[in-house]
C-alpha cells in the first residue's frame, strides 16, 4: 500500500526506513562539532537534506525533529533532536547554534532523499 503524501509517519517508521537505506549513521553533538564514525564535522562540512518533525499524539510536550544530513565526504546520516521536556543535550544552546549554521538543501534537491 502506497503512503499518502499527507500521511503522518512515526519516528520509528522513519528510523527504520533510514536503516534500510543505509542512512543510519548518527551525527552526535559534542562541543567540537558533530561526530560520526570517529570523525568531527563542522557546519560547513554538512548539509541538511531533509527534516522530519514529530509530536506525541497524546502528549504535545513529546516533540522531536530528525535531520537527515549529508557530509562533504559523502556520508549520510541523521541527528535527532528531542525538544520540550525530553530535550537531552548537555549544551542545548551549542547544539541549536550549530544546527542553525548547517546549510539546508533547496526543496528540489530534498526530493532526491524521499524515504
Amino acid at each position: 500500500m502506497a503512503e499518502l503524501p499527507d500521511e503522518m509517519n512515526t519516528l520509528s517508521e522513519i528510523m527504520n526506513k533510514l536503516e534500510r537505506k543505509g542512512y543510519n549513521n548518527e551525527f552526535r553533538w559534542t562541543k567540537e562539532g558533530f561526530v560520526c564514525k570517529e570523525k568531527v564535522y563542522q557546519p560547513h562540512d554538512l548539509e541538511i537534506v531533509k527534516s522530519y518533525r514529530f509530536e506525541g499524539a497524546s502528549d504535545p510536550s513529546d516533540m522531536s525533529i530528525l535531520y537527515l544530513i549529508k557530509a562533504n565526504d559523502g556520508l549520510i546520516g541523521y541527528s535527532l533532536d528531542a525538544y520540550g521536556v525530553y530535550s537531552n543535550h548537555d549544551d542545548e544552546e551549542g547544539y541549536d547554534n550549530f544546527i542553525r549554521k548547517i546549510p539546508v538543501k533547496n526543496n528540489e534537491e530534498q526530493l532526491l532523499f524521499e524515504l
